[in-house]
């Protein structure tokens, strides 16, 4: 992919296949495989800050929307969020404990244990159940992943990156315990990921375990997360910037964690390489459309109703949906990267790909 630039947003939609309805929806080409990363868009002059997404569990369960339920009279999106999400917290808790040294566990837990809807971990085990395992099984990751986003949004928040003041309505990490300890909290929080992983996932094959671990990693290394925050972070002030790149930042900044996510909870279940791959596909999708209506919420939302600082996209001068194409066509291509997500759900038991379905819906019409 090279950077390009759009002279009319409806020219880009017809010309993409995940647009182009005569075209195979099995193989949506705008949708990069992490390891291709342009080496035009990873070098510019001019250094700038970036910023992650949170999420917040009340949230959820308080918004009453026609999207969030489920046509299965036996399914309670809302009870199932909710049970899902207080066993990730549970295990959250039990995984990281408070021991000497005392402030880097503390530091490590506040941001961890701040809330958040945990929709990673979630996606995680919606997706293992999805192809045959169990809770208990996908659980270990799960944790992994919420560590892991955790601490990229504690780094984000430092002054040398986004400079900000409140994440999930509550003081950064930083403001509590200073830059220095933010830092290595965030640190602590990567590499024990991976050591919890490791060693509490129980009832899988070694080489499965192997396999995750290499699919988390890519998730967030220079092919994956950071390549779309350095190229994010390279990108502020370029007047050239396009659709193409654009989406290149968030299908890595954003939706590689969420892909990453889903593809473990499918592996550790046992999913097939066709089954993991349409589920990647599916998490690719509802990653991107998680940075689109983050986009459009940061200009239509407070920052209390976000429980961020609002607004930041525009006063930073970054380069979002909304500005490139506008809140409506923001809108459209929401609902077009919702309904691709959804279709890779087709050929999978109905009743239990309603998880997933529910969290596409949720991520589409959420409102922080």
């Amino acid at each position: 992919m090279s950077l390009v630039n759009v002279s009319t947003t409806s020219t880009w939609l017809q010309t993409h296949s995940i647009y182009n309805h005569n075209k195979p929806k099995s193989s949506p080409k705008l949708l990069h495989k992490l390891k291709q990363n342009p080496l035009s868009l990873l070098f510019f002059p001019t250094p700038i800050h970036t910023q992650s997404s949170s999420l917040s569990v009340s949230s959820i369960l308080t918004k009453e929307s026609q999207h969030l339920h489920s046509s299965s009279p036996t399914f309670n999106f809302k009870s199932y969020i909710l049970q899902k999400a207080n066993s990730v917290n549970d295990a959250l808790n039990a995984a990281v404990i408070l021991q000497n040294p005392a402030k880097i566990h503390e530091s490590m837990r506040y941001s961890l244990l701040a809330g958040g809807k945990r929709v990673r971990p979630v996606l995680c085990i919606a997706a293992c159940e999805l192809v045959g395992g169990h809770q208990t099984t996908a659980m270990p990751a799960a944790c992994a992943v919420e560590m892991i986003h955790t601490m990229s949004l504690m780094h984000d928040d430092l002054p040398c990156m986004d400079n900000d003041d409140l994440r999930r309505g509550k003081p950064t990490n930083h403001k509590v315990y200073g830059e220095d300890v933010a830092v290595l909290a965030g640190d602590a929080l990567l590499a024990f990921a991976f050591e919890h992983m490791a060693i509490a996932t129980k009832g899988v094959p070694s080489e499965r375990i192997v396999r995750a671990i290499v699919e988390l990693a890519k998730s967030i290394g220079a092919e994956g997360l950071v390549a779309g925050q350095v190229v994010d972070i390279c990108s502020e002030g370029i007047s050239s910037v396009g659709v193409e790149h654009l989406e290149f930042i968030h299908v890595h900044k954003t939706a590689a964690l969420l892909e990453g996510s889903v593809v473990l909870g499918a592996i550790l279940g046992g999913g097939s390489d066709e089954e993991v791959e349409k589920l990647r596909k599916f998490a690719r999708c509802i990653g991107l459309l998680f940075q689109v209506v983050d986009d459009i919420l940061d200009v239509t939302k407070s920052s209390q109703e976000l429980g961020k600082t609002a607004g930041k996209d525009l006063v930073a001068d970054k380069t979002t949906y909304p500005k490139l194409i506008g809140i409506e066509e923001s809108r459209e291509f929401a609902e077009k990267l919702n309904k691709e997500a959804q279709d890779q759900l087709v050929g999978f038991d109905p009743e239990k790909a309603l998880p997933l379905i529910s969290l596409a819906n949720y991520i589409a019409y959420r409102d922080n």
